[in-house]
């Protein structure tokens, strides 16, 4: 039987992505969640059918917890749509996923694991392609200038950026990352 504390799954849920940032998809059990939670041993299993759905549930917790707030989103929104806006908005998005560190190598580590785990990419898949969506529904909202490769390019460029960032830190500085940012926006982003 699966629980439904939310309470509870939420943190358990953190524990997973916790132990797969540190452990890798190989150490994550329903044991070493269990620790990570502080919770009794046993208790992941009455929340989880199997390690396939806690893998899928860390996933998709990584994306909500990277989710900006809606007053932020607002503020955006709120700015002028031009170069200088999008080079301070996609500063702050590599900084709020660089500042999840664990989430992001967690995220790193179920893509990882979804190259053997055909139901887990199907999951990745569909979050990813909504998650561009997402960001491409924005872009055009926004009315900032550029079309929707631009999107896509600096999606796939700032991805790599923060791997670079959380896996070998010592590689670029704070001041080089923010000058890449604003250089690949200046160089992708035509009006």
């Amino acid at each position: 039987m699966v629980r439904r504390n939310d309470g509870r799954r939420a943190a358990l849920v953190d524990g997973a992505i916790e132990v797969l940032a540190r452990e890798g998809a190989r150490g994550l059990t329903f044991r070493a969640v269990d620790t990570e939670a502080g919770v009794p041993t046993g208790t992941a299993s009455n929340y989880f059918g199997n390690r396939d759905d806690l893998l899928t549930q860390a996933g998709a917790r990584v994306y909500e917890r990277l989710t900006p707030e809606p007053a932020e989103v607002e503020r955006q929104r709120a700015a002028k749509p031009d170069k200088e806006t999008y080079v301070q908005l996609m500063r702050e998005v590599v900084g709020r996923v660089s500042g999840f560190r664990t989430g992001y190598l967690a995220l790193l580590e179920l893509r990882l694991e979804a190259t053997r785990r055909p139901e887990l990419r199907a999951v990745l898949t569909e979050r990813v392609r909504a998650d561009l969506a997402a960001n491409l529904s924005y872009h055009e909202a926004s009315g900032l200038p550029g079309d929707a490769t631009a999107v896509k390019l600096l999606y796939l460029a700032f991805n790599w950026l923060i791997v670079e960032q959380l896996t070998l830190p010592d590689v670029l500085s704070g001041a080089e990352r923010d000058a890449l940012v604003a250089a690949a926006v200046e160089r992708i982003v035509t009006e």
